[in-house]
Protein backbone atom coordinates (compact mmCIF):
# COMPACT_ATOMS: atom_id res chain seq x y z
CA UNK A 1 0.00 0.00 0.00
CA UNK A 2 1.36 3.40 -1.06
CA UNK A 3 1.98 5.62 1.99
CA UNK A 4 3.26 8.62 0.01
CA UNK A 5 -0.08 10.41 0.30
CA UNK A 6 -0.02 10.16 4.09
CA UNK A 7 1.19 13.18 6.11
CA UNK A 8 4.96 13.52 6.54
CA UNK A 9 5.86 12.95 10.19
CA UNK A 10 9.63 13.29 9.94
CA UNK A 11 11.66 15.31 7.45
CA UNK A 12 15.47 15.13 7.32
CA UNK A 13 17.18 17.90 5.37
CA UNK A 14 20.88 17.87 4.41
CA UNK A 15 21.97 16.24 7.66
CA UNK A 16 25.71 16.33 8.42
CA UNK A 17 27.37 14.66 11.38
CA UNK A 18 31.06 14.44 12.33
CA UNK A 19 33.10 12.47 14.87
CA UNK A 20 36.66 13.70 15.55
CA UNK A 21 36.63 15.80 12.38
CA UNK A 22 35.57 12.80 10.29
CA UNK A 23 32.30 13.23 8.43
CA UNK A 24 29.98 10.32 9.21
CA UNK A 25 26.76 11.59 7.63
CA UNK A 26 27.22 13.54 4.43
CA UNK A 27 24.06 15.44 3.61
CA UNK A 28 21.27 12.95 4.35
CA UNK A 29 17.81 14.03 3.14
CA UNK A 30 14.82 11.79 3.72
CA UNK A 31 11.11 11.91 4.54
CA UNK A 32 9.02 9.51 6.61
CA UNK A 33 5.27 9.35 6.11
CA UNK A 34 2.69 8.36 8.72
CA UNK A 35 2.28 4.58 8.79
CA UNK A 36 5.39 4.02 6.67
CA UNK A 37 8.19 1.56 7.41
CA UNK A 38 11.63 2.64 6.21
CA UNK A 39 14.34 -0.02 6.41
CA UNK A 40 17.91 1.26 6.36
CA UNK A 41 20.49 -1.13 4.92
CA UNK A 42 24.19 -0.81 4.32
CA UNK A 43 27.62 -2.08 5.35
CA UNK A 44 28.92 -1.68 8.89
CA UNK A 45 30.25 1.81 9.55
CA UNK A 46 28.19 3.51 6.84
CA UNK A 47 26.30 5.71 9.33
CA UNK A 48 23.03 3.82 9.81
CA UNK A 49 23.00 3.76 13.61
CA UNK A 50 24.39 7.30 13.80
CA UNK A 51 21.45 8.47 11.70
CA UNK A 52 18.96 6.93 14.13
CA UNK A 53 20.76 8.45 17.11
CA UNK A 54 20.56 11.88 15.48
CA UNK A 55 16.83 11.46 14.92
CA UNK A 56 16.40 10.65 18.62
CA UNK A 57 18.57 13.53 19.82
CA UNK A 58 21.30 11.24 21.17
CA UNK A 59 23.87 12.82 18.84
CA UNK A 60 24.23 16.49 17.95
CA UNK A 61 24.49 17.34 14.28
CA UNK A 62 26.87 19.75 12.56
CA UNK A 63 24.38 21.12 10.05
CA UNK A 64 21.05 20.42 8.41
CA UNK A 65 17.63 20.07 9.96
CA UNK A 66 15.30 17.43 11.36
CA UNK A 67 11.61 18.30 11.44
CA UNK A 68 8.93 16.40 13.33
CA UNK A 69 5.49 17.47 12.10
CA UNK A 70 7.06 20.63 10.59
CA UNK A 71 8.67 21.57 13.93
CA UNK A 72 12.47 21.83 13.81
CA UNK A 73 14.23 19.57 16.30
CA UNK A 74 17.57 21.33 15.80
CA UNK A 75 16.34 24.42 17.62
CA UNK A 76 18.32 24.96 20.83
CA UNK A 77 15.04 25.14 22.76
CA UNK A 78 13.93 21.65 21.70
CA UNK A 79 12.74 19.61 24.68
CA UNK A 80 14.26 16.25 23.75
CA UNK A 81 12.72 14.48 26.71
CA UNK A 82 9.29 15.41 25.39
CA UNK A 83 10.29 14.66 21.80
CA UNK A 84 11.46 11.15 22.72
CA UNK A 85 7.95 10.41 23.91
CA UNK A 86 6.92 10.82 20.25
CA UNK A 87 10.03 9.33 18.67
CA UNK A 88 10.83 6.17 20.61
CA UNK A 89 13.92 4.04 20.11
CA UNK A 90 14.75 0.39 20.73
CA UNK A 91 18.42 -0.56 20.97
CA UNK A 92 20.21 -3.85 20.36
CA UNK A 93 21.23 -4.21 24.02
CA UNK A 94 17.77 -3.92 25.64
CA UNK A 95 18.87 -1.42 28.35
CA UNK A 96 16.50 -2.86 30.94
CA UNK A 97 17.17 -2.04 34.59
CA UNK A 98 18.32 -5.33 36.18
CA UNK A 99 16.99 -4.50 39.66
CA UNK A 100 13.45 -3.85 38.39
CA UNK A 101 10.82 -6.34 37.27
CA UNK A 102 9.50 -6.40 33.73
CA UNK A 103 6.40 -4.39 34.61
CA UNK A 104 8.42 -1.89 36.65
CA UNK A 105 10.77 -1.35 33.69
CA UNK A 106 7.83 -0.76 31.37
CA UNK A 107 5.93 1.61 33.69
CA UNK A 108 8.91 3.78 34.61
CA UNK A 109 8.51 6.16 31.65
CA UNK A 110 4.71 6.46 31.62
CA UNK A 111 4.55 7.12 35.39
CA UNK A 112 7.72 9.15 36.06
CA UNK A 113 8.07 11.03 32.77
CA UNK A 114 4.54 11.30 31.40
CA UNK A 115 2.85 11.40 34.83
CA UNK A 116 0.04 9.13 33.65
CA UNK A 117 -2.45 7.43 35.93
CA UNK A 118 -1.05 4.10 37.12
CA UNK A 119 -4.24 2.18 36.37
CA UNK A 120 -4.30 3.39 32.75
CA UNK A 121 -0.57 2.80 32.18
CA UNK A 122 -0.75 -0.66 33.79
CA UNK A 123 -3.69 -1.67 31.62
CA UNK A 124 -1.80 -0.52 28.51
CA UNK A 125 1.37 -2.35 29.59
CA UNK A 126 -0.48 -5.60 30.26
CA UNK A 127 -2.30 -5.35 26.93
CA UNK A 128 1.03 -4.95 25.12
CA UNK A 129 2.68 -7.75 27.09
CA UNK A 130 -0.19 -10.02 26.16
CA UNK A 131 0.21 -9.05 22.51
CA UNK A 132 3.87 -10.17 22.51
CA UNK A 133 3.14 -13.30 24.53
CA UNK A 134 4.87 -12.24 27.75
CA UNK A 135 2.09 -11.26 30.14
CA UNK A 136 2.98 -14.20 32.37
CA UNK A 137 6.51 -12.78 32.76
CA UNK A 138 5.51 -9.33 34.02
CA UNK A 139 6.87 -9.96 37.54
CA UNK A 140 10.12 -11.56 36.36
CA UNK A 141 13.50 -9.83 36.46
CA UNK A 142 15.59 -9.34 33.29
CA UNK A 143 18.11 -11.98 34.41
CA UNK A 144 15.29 -14.54 34.28
CA UNK A 145 14.51 -13.84 30.62
CA UNK A 146 16.03 -14.97 27.33
CA UNK A 147 17.54 -12.45 24.95
CA UNK A 148 14.50 -12.60 22.70
CA UNK A 149 12.18 -12.03 25.65
CA UNK A 150 14.25 -9.05 26.83
CA UNK A 151 14.08 -7.49 23.39
CA UNK A 152 10.32 -7.96 23.21
CA UNK A 153 10.07 -6.27 26.62
CA UNK A 154 12.19 -3.38 25.31
CA UNK A 155 9.73 -3.01 22.41
CA UNK A 156 6.76 -3.03 24.80
CA UNK A 157 8.48 -0.40 26.94
CA UNK A 158 8.84 1.87 23.90
CA UNK A 159 5.24 1.26 22.78
CA UNK A 160 3.85 2.01 26.23
CA UNK A 161 4.98 5.65 25.83
CA UNK A 162 2.50 5.92 22.92
CA UNK A 163 5.08 7.18 20.38
CA UNK A 164 4.17 8.21 16.86
CA UNK A 165 7.45 6.84 15.47
CA UNK A 166 9.71 4.03 16.67
CA UNK A 167 13.35 3.66 15.64
CA UNK A 168 14.84 0.14 15.76
CA UNK A 169 18.63 -0.13 15.80
CA UNK A 170 19.83 -3.64 14.94
CA UNK A 171 17.49 -5.12 17.56
CA UNK A 172 18.37 -8.72 16.65
CA UNK A 173 22.15 -8.25 16.38
CA UNK A 174 22.94 -9.64 19.82
CA UNK A 175 20.41 -12.49 19.74
CA UNK A 176 20.96 -16.17 19.12
CA UNK A 177 19.50 -17.20 15.73
CA UNK A 178 16.56 -19.07 17.26
CA UNK A 179 15.51 -15.94 19.16
CA UNK A 180 15.57 -13.63 16.14
CA UNK A 181 12.26 -14.79 14.68
CA UNK A 182 10.19 -14.02 17.78
CA UNK A 183 11.41 -10.41 17.82
CA UNK A 184 10.97 -9.88 14.08
CA UNK A 185 7.42 -11.28 14.27
CA UNK A 186 6.54 -8.58 16.82
CA UNK A 187 7.86 -5.84 14.51
CA UNK A 188 6.01 -7.32 11.52
CA UNK A 189 2.84 -7.20 13.61
CA UNK A 190 3.43 -3.52 14.38
CA UNK A 191 3.86 -2.80 10.68
CA UNK A 192 0.54 -4.47 9.88
CA UNK A 193 -1.10 -2.30 12.54
CA UNK A 194 0.21 0.87 10.87
CA UNK A 195 3.07 1.81 13.21
CA UNK A 196 5.48 4.32 11.68
CA UNK A 197 9.00 2.91 11.92
CA UNK A 198 12.60 3.32 10.82
CA UNK A 199 14.48 0.02 11.08
CA UNK A 200 18.21 -0.63 10.79
CA UNK A 201 18.81 -4.34 10.20
CA UNK A 202 21.00 -6.92 8.49
CA UNK A 203 18.10 -9.38 8.17
CA UNK A 204 17.47 -9.23 4.41
CA UNK A 205 14.36 -11.43 4.27
CA UNK A 206 12.80 -9.44 7.07
CA UNK A 207 13.70 -6.15 5.35
CA UNK A 208 12.01 -7.32 2.17
CA UNK A 209 8.88 -8.38 4.06
CA UNK A 210 8.41 -5.36 6.32
CA UNK A 211 9.64 -2.32 4.35
CA UNK A 212 7.59 0.14 2.37
CA UNK A 213 10.87 1.65 1.16
CA UNK A 214 14.49 0.57 1.38
CA UNK A 215 17.18 3.14 2.14
CA UNK A 216 20.63 1.86 1.14
CA UNK A 217 23.52 3.78 2.67
CA UNK A 218 27.24 3.68 2.04
CA UNK A 219 30.00 5.96 3.35
CA UNK A 220 27.57 8.33 5.00
CA UNK A 221 25.34 8.88 1.97
CA UNK A 222 22.08 7.49 0.63
CA UNK A 223 23.01 5.53 -2.49
CA UNK A 224 19.57 4.13 -3.29
CA UNK A 225 16.00 4.73 -2.17
CA UNK A 226 13.42 2.38 -3.62
CA UNK A 227 10.65 -0.10 -2.97
CA UNK A 228 11.79 -3.51 -1.65
CA UNK A 229 10.96 -5.49 -4.77
CA UNK A 230 12.92 -3.10 -6.95
CA UNK A 231 15.90 -2.95 -4.60
CA UNK A 232 16.22 -6.70 -4.10
CA UNK A 233 15.65 -7.69 -7.74
CA UNK A 234 17.24 -4.77 -9.57
CA UNK A 235 19.63 -2.70 -7.43
CA UNK A 236 20.83 0.34 -9.37
CA UNK A 237 24.36 0.73 -8.02
CA UNK A 238 27.32 -1.63 -8.05
CA UNK A 239 27.75 -1.03 -4.33
CA UNK A 240 24.22 -2.28 -3.60
CA UNK A 241 24.70 -5.26 -5.92
CA UNK A 242 27.90 -6.21 -4.09
CA UNK A 243 26.18 -5.78 -0.71
CA UNK A 244 23.34 -8.11 -1.71
CA UNK A 245 25.76 -10.66 -3.15
CA UNK A 246 27.51 -10.88 0.22
CA UNK A 247 24.19 -11.79 1.81
CA UNK A 248 23.44 -14.10 -1.15
CA UNK A 249 20.10 -12.46 -1.60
Amino acid sequence: MDKSNNPVLLEIQELHKEFDNKEILKGISLSLHKGEVLVVLGPSGCGKSTLLRCLNGLEKIESGDIKFKDISLTDKNTDWQKTRENIGMVFQNYELFPHMTVIENILLGPLKVQKREKSEALAKAEQLLDRVGLLDRKDAYPRQLSGGQKQRIAIVRALCMNPEIILFDEVTASLDPEMVREVLDVILGLAKQGMTMVIVTHEMGFAHAVADRIVFMDEGKICELSEPKEFFTNPKTERAQHFLNIFQY
